[in-house]
């Protein structure tokens, strides 16, 4: 939008992003083109605390081979910059609750690898969207996508990272976009220390959860945590909406220009419950990275 074009293996010490210290974590999901360590350059430039980023491209089934050298230059840039990455976001392509033997096997064997990864990258967490049973029903939907999490955490030898099921606005026959739907997915997880939850505005406002009143955020966030448990909140993606509340429609919007509305992210940042989950933003952007600045610069501003 043209208003919007003006207006790590250890512990890091390096520069920070201008940050309010007393707020969370505020990052961007950034393009991995042309290795993963430009993730962390784009992060940089875009004045992130932190960032979500893809491990593989996004597009394909298989990756490409990470290699040493690649894997220096990535912990190199984190040490330099001091921004962590809070989360890897799976391939878009995969579907853990398809009923399609084939189409199951690849979504089971891409998310495995994937997970391994981000193992290799050291990155905590892997968001991945539970998936669409495709007309074969919610419960055989959720039980599938239970029994592949198992087959994957029980299949990674030495696993660090957390597998995080990401609320979902509800489309089509995808899964996720309510709190008992994950919960239940996640009481049949065995591995428990390695299964979270990514909460996104954008999909919860859409799927029916009200978050901009401070009263209606409270009560939706009791049930999270009465329902899920807010100890499984892993990330936070924070994100307006294009379409209005209810209506089962995933589109992502600029900080407080959409539907949702600036005070839902203000009741998000100040939360203290919430002071130590990364939130990271998934909004559109052009190359120099302005829309992200601008967002986070809104955010940034709204934490008293």
């Amino acid at each position: 939008m043209a208003t919007r074009k003006q207006t790590a293996r250890k512990k890091s010490v390096g520069k920070k992003a201008a940050r309010n210290n007393s707020g969370p974590a505020l990052g961007a999901h950034e393009s991995i083109a042309g290795g993963v360590f430009n993730a962390i350059v784009r992060g940089e430039q875009a004045t992130c605390d932190t960032i979500q980023m893809f491990n593989k491209s996004n597009a394909q089934w298989k990756a490409k081979v990470l290699t040493t050298e690649e894997i220096d230059r990535y912990f190199e840039m984190i040490e330099r910059t001091g921004i962590t990455v809070a989360c890897s976001h799976s391939s878009y392509l995969i579907n853990l609750a398809s009923p399609d033997k084939a189409l199951n096997k690849k979504s089971y064997l891409a998310l495995k690898e994937e997970v391994e990864r981000c193992n290799l990258l050291k990155v905590p967490n892997l968001v991945f969207h539970p998936g669409a049973h495709v007309g074969a029903g919610e419960d055989e939907g959720i039980a599938t996508i239970a029994e592949n999490i198992n087959r994957i955490l029980g299949g990674v030898k030495d696993n660090g990272v957390t597998l995080c099921l990401e609320t979902t606005a509800g489309q089509g026959s995808t899964i996720g976009h309510t709190f008992e739907q994950l919960a239940d997915i996640i009481d049949r997880v065995d591995d428990k220390d390695h299964v979270g939850v990514c909460l996104d505005t954008c999909h919860i406002f859409a799927a029916g959860y009200p978050i901009t009143e401070p009263n209606d955020y409270r009560k939706t966030m009791k049930s999270f945590d009465t329902v899920i448990g807010l100890d499984r909140l892993k990330v936070i993606h924070l994100n307006d909406s294009k379409k209005e509340f209810g209506s089962r429609r995933d589109r992502h919007e600029h900080i407080g220009e959409g539907m949702i509305g600036i005070g839902a992210f203000k009741n998000i940042v100040n939360d203290r419950k919430l002071r130590k989950v990364p939130m990271v933003i998934e909004t559109p952007k052009g190359d120099d990275l302005a829309e992200d600045i601008a967002n986070l610069r809104t955010l940034r501003s709204l934490i008293t």
